[in-house]
């Protein structure tokens, strides 16, 4: 599938300069208000950013011995050839809480196809080599050295996945959703929905600036609240 790699780094630059907040907002206003995935899902450092279209990897639970994968993509590890500039890897664990469901070896494959980081619903390991790969951000509800072998296998590529969620259990994912992350959480945008959220956000952003400029100039805040109708 042909991708417009410039488009996405657009988009993904305008997403840059919000925050998860003002997006949030903007998708509760829509009718959205359960886009936030679960609070435990955090950036392995406080300053990462993350956003980007979903390249979806769901994983289910196997506890078999021999560990044979069905998906030959999978099998053959080809998987990382359907990964494209700006994407952001996003893994659903199937709700398995000890392992390390990803680490630096996928990582550098992922990023060397270009992808812009990684948001895992589980365990990440390798924590210390994935701090210091320059420009990649990492979210993950934990620390693991525990391997996934014998406790999850990834199940497909590219296809419907639920993540956790903050007011609803569970979150609906499709390949190329927007996911945006910041130190408050990880915010997931419907693919038909990212143009409208940015054009509102980057509004929002506009009457937020104005007012915090008002406010340390030595404006009354009950006046600039009356003024711009936000705070």
């Amino acid at each position: 599938m042909e991708r417009d790699t410039a488009a996405i780094a657009a988009t993904a630059a305008r997403f840059q300069k919000l925050y998860t907040a003002a997006v949030y907002d903007i998708l509760d206003e829509m009718g959205l208000p359960n886009q936030c995935m679960d609070l435990e899902i955090r950036g392995l450092d406080k300053g990462m950013r993350i956003a980007g279209p979903a390249f979806t990897v769901a994983c289910t639970l196997d506890v078999r011995e021999d560990h044979e994968y069905d998906n030959e993509e999978v099998k053959t590890f080809t998987f990382f050839r359907r990964m494209y500039p700006g994407c952001v890897v996003l893994i659903s664990a199937a709700g398995e809480r000890k392992a390390g469901h990803w680490g630096e070896l996928m990582s550098t494959g992922s990023k060397a196809k270009g992808a812009a980081g990684v948001v895992v619903d589980g365990g990440i390991r390798d924590g210390n080599i994935l701090m210091s790969m320059e420009n990649w951000p990492v979210f993950t509800r934990y620390l693991s050295p525990i391997e996934s072998r014998k406790r999850t296998r990834i199940s497909g590529i590219e296809v419907p996945i639920s993540i956790s969620g903050t007011l609803t259990s569970q979150i609906r994912v499709d390949p190329g959703d927007w996911i945006f992350g910041d130190m408050d959480g990880v915010i997931v945008v419907p693919a038909g929905k990212v143009e409208a959220v940015l054009d509102r956000a980057e509004e929002i952003m506009g009457i937020e600036n104005r007012s915090r400029n008002e406010i340390r100039a030595g404006g009354d805040v009950a006046d600039v609240y009356a003024k711009y109708g936000r705070l």
